[in-house]
């Protein structure tokens, strides 16, 4: 993480003291912070303040996190129930660096009553200036993320902890297993039938689901009257960014500019046929226009064609502009176009250019983002943890949570009201059924 990072932040009533005085410390470093709360020393839940943190990290929406509460143990503790989050409770610097090189922590913890202010810069300037780079380590945090997504490799359980009992029939449940999966074959029932009354078990909130979304429109038709109203629907819904052609970047930057609400741009849009440098103008420009995102369609001819340096060339122009210019890179391979071994090429060849996400689809060809794409995308750019992003086809609230479950951190979409308006609807109703 030596290089700038956008970093979540947050702390409950305890922590929120070394959380104010650490804020203008990070931002002293060069790092854009983004504060998830709390706002006072009136008494919050911990948990609460971690997830939100925990959700931003995991969707790549920001690259770390800091956690502050008394001891900086529940924290962890709650952060590290959010897939791909690795938290680590560290107090020395000792402890920061052994985190980052030997395990990648992507959430710090610190406990405000263990911890001074200068101990506590001291810590988290090691730990954001740390990087885990051995191979050795690289390979174990992959093991870790390979257990959390249930499938381990060989090897990665002790021997000892057998699977099945010496007669060769399965290990005795306990009645918390047995709970789990009477749980979920209701839920399979409950799908199969067709109903879809609760919020889906690994469903983020609202809120939440906001912040991972690019509110969309594409269109080679769309009017300034409709940018105007994307816009408004996206500061209204909070939404992570608007995605507009690059001519309208100035626009709704313009109208987004007093808000949270970033701009994101399409660049060689929507065939990627483009010379790198034709690309490389064009979000150079955008990026000066007020876009911070920028979404390039690689030369998808150039992929299929097998001429893959040119591809990396390609994917490099834009993403050394976006680099130099402190905006994010994402690269569309337009999946429906592609075998799977070309998708896996692609997500190669971006993580080699070091973009920061990939990207399913424009919209604009045979056919858009699928869950199978998502995973098989998920599993290829782990290793460098690149976000990814669905686009295409994603109209609904089920599509969305779809998309997420199988590995999605972004979501882009032109129906974005419609998910959000699902979505309380669903969140609304399994609050009831808890009533």
């Amino acid at each position: 993480m030596k290089h700038t990072v956008s970093l979540a932040i947050g702390a409950d009533h305890g922590g929120f003291e070394l959380k104010e005085q650490l804020k203008p410390y990070i931002e002293s470093l060069g790092h854009q912070v983004q504060d998830c709360g709390t706002y006072s020393k009136d008494a919050v839940d911990y948990p609460r303040i971690a997830y939100a943190v925990a959700r931003l990290v995991a969707s790549g929406t920001c690259r770390a996190g800091i956690l502050i509460d008394g001891a900086g143990i529940g924290s962890a503790m709650a952060a590290n129930k959010v897939r791909g989050i690795r938290a680590a409770a560290c107090y020395n610097g000792a402890l920061a660096k052994n985190s980052r090189e030997h395990n990648d922590a992507n959430i710090l913890t610190l406990g405000a009553g263990q911890t001074t202010i200068d101990d506590a810069q001291s810590i988290v300037s090691i730990f954001l200036g740390t990087e885990c780079t051995a191979e050795r380590h690289k390979r174990r945090v992959q093991m870790i993320m390979d257990i959390e997504r249930g499938n381990p490799a060989d090897g990665a359980l002790p021997a000892e902890v057998p699977t099945q009992s010496p007669g060769g029939s399965p290990v005795d449940l306990t009645p918390h297993d047995v709970e789990r999966i009477a749980e979920r074959v209701r839920q399979l029932l409950t799908q199969q039938n067709g109903q879809t009354g609760n919020t889906p078990p690994d469903a983020p909130d609202p809120k939440t689901l906001a912040q991972m979304i690019d509110h969309t429109i594409l269109r080679p038709d769309a009017l300034v009257d409709d940018i105007k109203k994307l816009c408004r629907e996206a500061a209204e819904c909070e939404f992570f960014s608007v995605c507009v052609n690059s001519s309208y970047v100035r626009l709704a930057q313009s109208l987004l500019k007093d808000t949270k609400v970033k701009v994101c741009a399409v660049v060689g849009f929507p065939l990627g046929a483009q010379p790198p440098e034709i690309k490389a103008m064009e979000a150079r420009r955008a990026i000066r226009e007020g876009a911070s995102e920028i979404d390039m369609v690689i030369n998808i001819g150039a992929l299929k064609s097998g001429d893959y340096e040119a591809v990396l060339r390609d994917i490099r122009a834009v993403v050394e502009v976006c680099r130099d210019r402190r905006a994010l890179s994402k690269v569309i391979l337009e999946t429906a176009l592609l075998s799977d071994d070309e998708k896996i090429k692609a997500c190669e060849l971006s993580m080699k250019a070091h973009a920061d996400f990939v990207k399913t689809s424009t919209g604009f060809s045979s056919g858009g983002a699928t869950a199978e794409d998502i995973a098989l995308m998920a599993r290829t750019v782990a290793p460098r943890k690149l976000g990814v992003k669905a686009s295409g086809g994603v109209r609904t609230y089920a599509d969305a949570i779809r998309m997420i479950n199988a590995g999605a951190t972004r979501i882009g979409s032109s129906n974005s009201v419609n998910i959000m308006e699902e979505a309380k609807a669903a969140t609304g109703r399994k609050e009831h059924s808890r009533g």
